[in-house]
């Protein structure tokens, strides 16, 4: 395979499906990452908890039974999985890339790429949509700023219309039986 050539490993849609939201940033949970690196969830934390200290609470936090509430209601995935006992990890973008120096594997180092790849495919779009936003909002205030003078326009152009027209004398050519 050659340099360029990208290794898929799981399709991007999978993978997209497995970001939450948490705690204001994007964060993928390890029973979500232990299934796609092809591990057991337990032993996925086991590594984590023996490097524990390249985990800062930035890179890697346990959810809270309210957090865990609320995502279980929402993922019906996660009700059936083995965190009864334990609360799942969240790891962040940041974190995700650490646990590819945790867990060597091959099929670990793809995913971790891949992963990375779309991060940032979910960061170009994200500044797309804030462009366009910051574009909408500047045309929003062009059309605010002319209201009043469409208005004045249209009330003008009511009063042209509205008024009668007055009883012209006629101009040119007269025949005498016209006067």
């Amino acid at each position: 395979m050659g340099k360029g050539q990208k290794i898929s490993v799981v399709p991007d849609e999978v993978l997209i499906s497995k970001i939450y939201f948490i705690r204001g940033q994007k964060v993928m949970l390890d029973i979500d990452l232990a299934e796609l690196y092809g591990v057991e969830t337990r032993i996925l934390k086991q590594a984590v908890r023996r490097n524990i200290n390249r985990f800062p609470e930035d890179f890697m936090f346990e959810l809270t039974k309210q957090e865990q509430a609320a995502l279980k209601e929402q993922n019906k995935a996660l009700e059936q999985s083995g965190h009864a006992t334990y609360a799942p990890f969240a790891f962040s973008e940041h974190g995700v890339l650490m646990l590819s120096s945790v867990l060597n594997s091959e099929r670990a180092i793809n995913v971790n790429i891949q992963i990375m790849r779309i991060y940032t495919k979910l960061k170009e779009m994200l500044s797309t949509h804030k462009d366009i936003l910051l574009k909408l909002e500047q045309l929003e205030k062009k059309i605010t700023g002319h209201d009043e003078d469409i208005k004045l326009i249209f009330s003008a152009l009511k009063q042209l219309v509205q008024q009668p027209n007055p009883q012209r004398k006629r101009i040119g050519f007269k025949a005498k039986d016209d006067e």
